[in-house]
């Protein structure tokens, strides 16, 4: 059977779970820090088999980090790749999985495929987006 049919999932929204350097932010160093709570081994733990984590990735946040603008780093606000690195290592020794919220059906206005698809309509990248010309009347409505 698949691990994760009968798996304990724990979505984190990693910007309010913990706080590791005092900035009012959760990061992944504050995360790091609970895992023995989420799954110790021993019954006191939540017995969690894996982590979900909401986006982590660089944002302007203007849709609370699910309009990503780069998807191969970790946004400064929770920490580096150095940090993931040692979240996903530090979980699977307490045997637990960690899976990342991907979105890539919604980059930020700011990710670089959607820049170069608005510069040309022949920009390779333009039917990644979904693009329509303006009404005539610059799509304003009219009331009669």
């Amino acid at each position: 059977m698949e691990w994760w049919r009968t798996a304990v999932f724990y979505e984190i929204y990693v910007r309010s779970f913990g706080d590791a350097n005092g900035d009012g932010v959760g990061d992944l160093s504050g995360l790091i820090a609970h895992l023995d709570y989420l799954n110790d081994g021993t019954p006191r733990s939540l017995g969690v088999d894996a982590l979900w984590l909401t986006p982590i990735n660089p944002s302007p946040m203007f849709d609370f980090g699910y309009d990503v603008s780069d998807y191969c780093a970790v946004d400064p606000l929770f920490g580096r790749l150095a940090d993931l690195d040692r979240l996903i290592a530090e979980a699977h020794r307490r045997g637990m999985r960690v899976i990342l919220d991907l979105v890539p059906n919604h980059t930020s206005h700011r990710h670089a495929w959607f820049e170069a698809s608005r510069r040309a309509r022949t920009d390779p990248h333009r039917d990644w987006y979904v693009w329509r010309d303006p009404a005539s009347d610059g799509g304003r409505r009219t009331t009669g």
